[in-house]
């Protein structure tokens, strides 16, 4: 993609792939599922995890896995608050550069 990724579309698009998942997920599952949306590889993902983690968005269990211990993430009520504002932002925002796009004139 030839547009940067900021920090908060970053943010946003990793609370909404953890939200899915009721009973929280791990690091590996979200690298992928944030790479439908955005190519981010997962020294990219990490710090956004704890960012997350430290600013109560996100809170961090471990889960015995195949033998040992997987870190899984699940998103807190103060991380869909802040979900939902993303959401609201990136409609409006959205919306203003499609609508400056389509005025772009055909030739």
């Amino acid at each position: 993609m030839v547009f940067n990724t900021g920090a908060a579309l970053l943010d946003a698009i990793v609370l909404s792939a953890v939200s899915k998942e009721e009973e929280g997920t791990y690091g590996y599952k979200i690298t992928q599922d944030v790479r439908k949306a955005l190519n981010v590889s997962e020294s990219t993902l990490y710090p956004v995890l704890r960012r997350l983690q430290k600013d109560n968005c996100l809170e961090v269990y471990d889960k015995e896995c195949g033998g040992r211990n997987r870190r899984y993430y699940k998103i807190t009520p103060q991380g869909y608050a802040q979900l939902w504002l993303y959401i609201e932002e990136w409609k409006v925002y959205s919306g203003k550069i499609s609508k400056f796009f389509e005025e772009v004139k055909h030739e």
